[in-house]
């Protein structure tokens, strides 16, 4: 359980017991996502006993915003600033780690944001809950996945050594979790879910790869977002159909 309360403290700017220990913490991302995910869906929940879709929609990816301290909508500025530069890979990198965001990097920001406030306002409650919770699951067993598939960018501070036997099989047990749990209330709807994430994941592998020869936080982090925003697209376009049960 140690792992999970140090995928708590690097996910969220909550304090466990727990460490930072990334390499301890990677098997435990997705389910400390489902719960970010679990979280938001019950802030809309709650917000639209007495306020309309879109502001609730708006306090469910705030909640969201302020729990993980904006960790993967920073790495998605940074990517979008780095990639859409035209300069080398090292120059690719210094933007990447500026503090400041740039044209690319606060258009995507805004696009990310006001994506995924209308796609949950498009949501009936409970689909929310169980969209929010899959969608934050799946999109961080995307990003540990692409941590294992392609060698870390030079200088970046993910090192190679989470490409253990004993990581990789974590990695598995996470991204088996994010599945079975897409599975049991997507349904057949989850084999869409994980090709949007597989898709996301290529995208910023291949550019990564491209960029800056490898990943760094920030691509992760670049990755989780894209997914998520694809999945709960994906879910406000199936309507009833999610959950399954509804059908």
């Amino acid at each position: 359980m140690n792992g999970f309360f140090d995928a708590l403290s690097l996910l969220t700017r909550l304090r466990t017991r727990g460490g930072r220990d990334t390499a301890r913490a990677i098997p435990w991302m997705p389910v400390v996502g489902a719960l970010i995910g679990l979280a938001c869906g019950l802030v809309y929940w709650a917000a639209r006993a007495a306020l309309t879709p879109l502001i609730s929609a708006s306090l469910a990816i705030t909640a969201s915003i302020l729990l993980t301290g904006a960790l993967h909508e920073d790495g998605l500025a940074d990517v979008a600033d780095a990639f859409g530069a035209r300069v080398e890979p090292a120059r690719a990198l210094e933007i990447m780690h500026d503090p400041y965001h740039g044209t690319y990097g606060i258009l995507a920001l805004i696009l990310s944001v006001v994506t995924r406030v209308v796609a949950v306002a498009a949501m009936r409650p409970s689909t929310a809950v169980v969209s929010l919770a899959v969608a934050h699951a799946l999109a961080r067993a995307g990003a540990v996945g692409l941590m294992t598939g392609m060698p870390p960018a030079h200088g970046s501070t993910l090192a190679a050594s989470y490409k253990s036997p004993e990581i990789r099989r974590g990695v598995f047990a996470g991204i088996v979790f994010a599945l079975a749990l897409a599975v049991a209330t997507l349904g057949l709807w989850a084999f869409a879910a994980a090709a949007i994430v597989l898709g996301a994941v290529a995208v910023t592998g291949l550019l990564a790869r491209q960029k800056i020869g490898g990943f760094t936080g920030d691509v992760l982090g670049a990755t989780e977002q894209l997914a998520e925003i694809g999945i709960l697209l994906l879910v406000a376009s199936a309507g009833a159909a999610v959950p399954w049960w509804r059908a």
